[in-house]
């Protein structure tokens, strides 16, 4: 749904100017959630604002659903933006508009008929579990409600893509997990593809199909969720699975990170493992997650015995990611 290929973005002018992306590349498949993960101030809303052209590239070349948006201006780029639709993390709601008239004003800029704005609006807050704020004002809702008004603005043109813009970082946990549940129901309901920027763990964790992570204007790591939390070497697992201080190992003997994915989670193989090479086994850490439909465990061991190497080349047999510090 949306590519991007050698992305460039500078702010000012020779001495001054400012490196905001550098060299992005990005495949947001048709109907996926992708997260791009990043701190503040590595490029996050940048390149999300670029999307749209809200901000326009330096260089590099931005397709959404086949269309070219850099070569866009004037009225091809206002009708190219009715396909895609923005959500905030301040909200932006017009505070002198009711609810409905929120959600009705993208609609009334498009031209629609008032009769069918009243019935859009009317479908649009059933799916986003409002039907009954319609004639509150923003001021009388509190920030998940806030949130849900500015998803169904966002929905009111149909666009094949919604961006995110940390649309949940100002809300508490309870209200942030209704948001990405919401998001998740709408991206499976009308197979709308969802690209959000992020700096909380916690939204990859539970949403994201995919991911990237930009640092300082530039993607290093891109890819499944599931994947890359799978591998111990990647930044999204030792994210996901801080590791302990650990203990330089006793001769003879090996600290271990074995992730476990799928099958192999609901495995007895560490007590398997103990008897078969008869090792001691000394759990450092221990966490396991669900991210998508897949679990995914990661553990930190002493392994110490006369048998550690067949244990180790059990484990990797095994078709497990190891890594073994000595």
């Amino acid at each position: 749904m949306i590519t991007i290929r050698n992305l460039r973005k500078v702010y000012g002018k020779k001495d001054q100017a400012v490196v905001a992306l550098d060299d992005i590349n990005l495949d947001v498949p048709r109907g996926s959630i992708f997260g791009v993960l990043g701190q503040s101030g590595a490029g996050k809303s940048t390149l999300i604002r670029c999307v749209n052209m809200l901000e326009r590239p330096t260089s590099g070349s931005i397709i959404v659903n086949n269309q070219e948006m850099t070569t866009l201006s004037g009225a091809a780029l206002r009708k190219a933006r009715q396909r895609i639709g923005m959500i905030f993390q301040h909200f932006h709601l017009l505070n002198s508009r009711t609810v409905a008239e929120n959600v009705a004003f993208p609609l009334e800029v498009m031209g629609v008929r008032a009769s069918e704005r009243r019935s859009r609006v009317e479908e649009l807050l059933g799916l986003v579990g409002l039907s009954d704020k319609a004639k509150v004002y923003p001021s009388q809702l509190s920030g998940g409600q806030k949130q849900r008004v500015g998803i169904a603005r966002a929905l009111a043109g149909s666009p094949d893509v919604l961006l995110s813009d940390e649309a949940t970082s100002a809300l508490d946990p309870q209200t942030t997990h209704s948001i990405l549940q919401l998001l998740r129901d709408l991206n499976k309901r009308m197979g709308l593809t969802i690209l959000l920027i992020t700096h909380q763990m916690d939204v990859v964790r539970e949403i994201c199909d995919r991911v990237a992570i930009i640092e300082a204007g530039r993607i290093v790591e891109q890819g499944e969720v599931s994947e890359l939390a799978a591998q111990p070497d990647t930044r999204l697992s030792h994210a996901l699975f801080p590791r302990p201080q650990i203990h330089t190992p006793q001769p003879g003997a090996a600290v271990v990170s074995i992730v476990f994915a799928g099958n192999s989670a609901e495995e007895p193989i560490i007590s398997t493992l103990a008897r078969r090479f008869e090792v001691d086994v000394n759990i450092l850490s221990a966490q396991l997650e669900l991210l998508g439909q897949q679990r995914i465990g990661q553990m930190q061991a002493e392994l110490v015995g006369p048998q550690v190497e067949q244990a180790l080349a059990y484990l990797q047999n095994l078709g497990l990611h190891v890594e073994v510090q000595r």
